[in-house]
């Protein structure tokens, strides 16, 4: 009997290796080299596809028919839509990935039910069974959608069959790792497998004018499982993220073929769902007290101004090197920002603990929450408020300089609102009348710290 050739080929980035080896030599990933068995040994695909296919007929782009502009589906979620660029595409597919238990299949399970009033819908599911999605539908009250139709399969032939009936405008598929092909060997979650199932069920899709919506899985590190070329298939991958045991949790658009991805929904989990959060501003700052070490950035998530709160505590460390610890904001970016301060000012925290914390659970990704970092980290240092009623924002530099930020409108739209005087931002906001300018980090923290 002759024994089946085999190869090794990367999850990570899907490169091909003769023998197993601990550390792919494309991507420089570990233990990422799973065994496959070759299809169709002998003559290579590229041999045989050498003197066949058959001429293009082309036209000019100016007689080219379009269909005209496909409306879109609602839904049923306000701030999903806006994410989406108005609401789901006919045709789209859209890949939505998120860490485990943070409410991927519950959003959808939302989505669908309203989508099931007034279209024909079907979830498939590959991980859960009828029973277990039914217990779900009726804690959410989507078990009433008649035109809401369940099949649990992990045959991505069997889904893709189903599409081009042509009988469901939206179809979710929970999730994408779980799926197989028939022709393929290997196991479901191969990096075979997951591009030769997306790519199935997208020709489906994009033959009847289906909508479909993908869940995706992720990794330890955040990044979606599977090859990076899932990513490039689809027509929009949605980010949910957020601490799935509480406070906030944000959908944000990583790529959108039909809108912008500037845009982010917050959320906040309830027993009967996911409820979109009309003022999160309001929210995070209702519980801060006045304290040394608390400041009030005003951020943004996406377009949308948000005023979070900043909290930092410094302690005499107990070891010979101190520690710098950070929840929702960059590490390294911290480490950059208390360099500046210890060389731009007269604070010497080469002793001290240093701790940041972003309220509410958010993750800011904001260079004008430079300034706010700063000045709770001195605020705490020296044991200085600042004025209750103040807000900050700006980047800073490494020469101490505070440089300018986008939105400031927005930020100050938004700390009016919720009944700040003043706020404390970058010299392009001078003439603001609301905003007090400042040049430097030195500046600002002799002028604006409090006893």
């Amino acid at each position: 009997m002759v024994k089946a050739k085999t190869q090794y080929v990367c999850q990570q980035c899907g490169a091909t290796h003769s023998k197993w080896s601990g550390r792919c030599d494309n991507c420089g990933e570990w233990n990422t080299l799973v065994e496959q068995v070759v299809q169709g040994a002998g003559q290579s695909s590229v041999a045989k596809a050498v003197g066949t296919g058959q001429i293009l007929k082309t036209q000019s782009m100016k007689d080219v028919a379009t269909d005209g502009p496909s409306a879109r589906l609602s839904t049923g979620v306000p701030d999903l839509d806006v994410v989406l660029g108005g609401g789901v595409l006919p045709g789209a597919v859209v890949l939505l990935a998120g860490q485990p238990g943070i409410g991927k299949s519950t959003l959808l399970l939302q989505v669908t039910a309203h989508l099931g009033k007034t279209q024909d819908v079907l979830y498939v599911s590959g991980e859960e069974s009828a029973s277990q999605v039914k217990i779900r539908a009726e804690r959410l009250g989507a078990q009433q959608s008649e035109s809401l139709e369940f099949a649990a399969s992990t045959s991505a032939n069997d889904i893709a069959a189903t599409i081009r009936q042509g009988r469901h405008r939206v179809v979710i598929v929970d999730s994408i790792q779980t799926l197989s092909l028939d022709e393929i060997a290997s196991a479901p979650g191969t990096v075979s497998q997951i591009t030769n199932s997306s790519n199935v069920l997208i020709r489906a899709a994009k033959e009847t004018g289906t909508a479909i919506i993908l869940v995706g899985h992720v990794t330890k590190e955040g990044s979606i499982a599977g090859p990076k070329v899932l990513e490039h298939l689809v027509d929009v991958v949605l980010q949910f993220e957020g601490d799935r045991y509480g406070g906030f949790k944000i959908v944000r658009a990583m790529k959108n073929r039909f809108g912008s991805t500037n845009e982010a929904a917050i959320f906040e989990m309830y027993e009967e769902g996911l409820r979109s959060v009309e003022n999160p501003s309001a929210a995070l700052l209702a519980e801060r007290q006045s304290a040394d070490g608390s400041v009030v950035l005003a951020t943004l998530e996406g377009t949308r101004p948000l005023l979070v709160e900043i909290q930092a505590l410094v302690n005499p460390t107990s070891f010979g090197y101190p520690k710098r610890t950070a929840s929702g904001f960059d590490l390294n970016r911290l480490n950059l920002l208390i360099a500046v301060i210890e060389r731009r000012t007269k604070l010497n925290l080469s002793d001290k603990d240093i701790y940041i914390n972003v309220v509410g659970g958010l993750k800011l990704n904001d260079q004008a929450a430079d300034l706010a970092i700063c000045m709770a980290i001195a605020s705490a240092a020296a044991g200085r408020r600042i004025d209750d009623k103040t807000v900050v924002f700006g980047e800073v530099g490494l020469g101490g300089e505070i440089r300018s930020v986008t939105a400031l409108q927005k930020r100050i739209a938004e700390a009016k609102k919720l009944g700040f005087t003043r706020a404390i931002g970058p010299k392009a906001a001078e003439g603001k009348g609301f905003v007090t300018a400042v040049s430097d980090i030195r500046s600002a923290l002799i002028d604006y710290l409090q006893k």
